[in-house]
């Protein structure tokens, strides 16, 4: 008989795939499930970022296959946006690539960097698809600890803890450190002091560090932050940063990485065995999109986040669970209270009762299990029906 590759051992469907199968077949019975799960914004972006697509789009000369590497203008705008808003000075030429979002980029560092064998440190909690895509690629997983009374920041007494027993035991070495502020799901706000000690730590363990980086314009009204700014990160430092949440893109699928230019030549070897280039016309769009005014990000990303966090923030308080509102980005973190036995017992009540769809915190590891996540990416009407459901079952 065929058989599947015995990698699909390691991995199961994503969560909400999975999860989204059954909220569907609720809607088809007429349930109206209202979903405050997935982080997918639900506005548009600019107007000028949408006039640029249909005016490029409409050229006859535009739906050709497109350079790996990105067009001048692409990368330009990425290098501009960086210096900008985060103070950082890339080369477009070579410190720039860009990506068909960061899930991509995931997948192509990973094959950059790690062999089969070795190790790669995932914090826990954390986004699944660092330890999904570990595990398809052969990666063996080692979690490090992120807990609330450190404010969700690397324990590095551990992570120091861990690299020099590998070293003692002439394990494997370790390649990649994942790390993502600010931070999902916690909502921690990124830190000058982690990114510092990060840098520190992967010069002396010859470790590259991978942030993820796309909820800066989030709820996040104070300086944005970005790994690129401490001295040397760019030598043992790679950054995403995707359109997705911060430019209201989720679907064009757009984003980037920032680094040396070596480690872009790597990448680049890699990402053009893959794919071949994105649309023009989006690539555009995209450099378009990049040039936003505060204003807009004013008010796409804080006027209307800041609004439904505070029904977020009043369903959590009806569920009894605890939170941080210091938090940042498009989620709230809350822990459980000690009557339920797991989280599901909560989540699974909210759903069938409540007919509303929060998400569990297991699935971004074992140190997320007595805590749920709101998605803050719904309509304002859909979430004062979210708390009117929640507040008739639960108060």
């Amino acid at each position: 008989m065929i058989q599947p590759a015995k990698r699909l051992d390691t991995v199961q469907e994503y969560y909400f795939s999975r999860k989204g199968k059954e909220v569907a077949r609720m809607n088809a019975e007429g349930m109206d499930i209202i979903s405050l799960a997935i982080g997918s914004p639900d506005m548009p972006p600019s107007q000028q970022t949408i006039d640029v697509l249909c005016t490029e789009a409409n050229k006859p000369n535009a739906h050709g296959y497109q350079p790996t590497v990105g067009i001048p203008e692409l990368r330009g705008a990425m290098a501009r946006f960086y210096k900008r808003w985060y103070g950082v000075e890339l080369d477009p030429a070579t410190e720039i690539q860009p990506l068909i979002g960061s899930k991509e980029g995931i997948l192509h560092v990973t094959l950059a960097f790690v062999n089969p064998g070795d190790k790669v440190l995932v914090p826990n909690p954390g986004y699944p698809t660092y330890t999904s895509l570990s595990n398809l690629l052969g990666a063996d997983i080692v979690n490090y600890d992120l807990r609330p009374e450190n404010d969700w920041q690397p324990d590095f007494e551990q992570l120091e803890q861990l690299v020099t027993e590998n070293e003692k035991n002439a394990g494997k070495p370790f390649r990649l450190l994942w790390v993502n502020y600010p931070n999902m799901p916690t909502g921690a706000k990124a830190q000058r002091q982690t990114y510092e000690k990060l840098v520190d730590f992967a010069k002396r363990h010859n470790i590259v560090i991978v942030n993820d980086n796309p909820y800066s314009f989030i709820l996040n009204q104070g300086e944005k932050l970005s790994i690129m700014q401490v001295p040397g990160a760019k030598e043992c430092c790679i950054e995403f940063n995707s359109m997705s949440k911060s430019h209201n893109m989720p679907g064009w699928r757009v984003g980037m990485l920032s680094t040396n230019a070596q480690f872009v030549q790597w990448i680049l070897k890699v990402k053009s065995n893959i794919d071949s280039g994105t649309f023009r016309a989006l690539q555009l769009a995209a450099a378009q999109a990049y040039d936003n005014t505060e204003l807009w990000h004013q008010q796409a990303n804080i006027t209307t986040y800041a609004n439904r966090r505070r029904m977020a923030e009043e369903i959590m308080t009806m569920l009894g669970c605890q939170f941080d509102p210091e938090q940042v980005g498009m989620f709230l973190w809350g822990r459980i209270p000690d009557q339920y036995e797991n989280v599901e017992q909560l989540t699974e009540r909210v759903l069938h009762e409540a007919r509303v769809y929060i998400t569990p915190g297991f699935i971004f590891g074992s140190n997320g299990a007595r805590y749920i996540r709101i998605s803050l990416c719904a309509k304002d009407d859909k979430f004062e029906e979210a708390v009117k459901r929640i507040k008739e079952v639960f108060c």
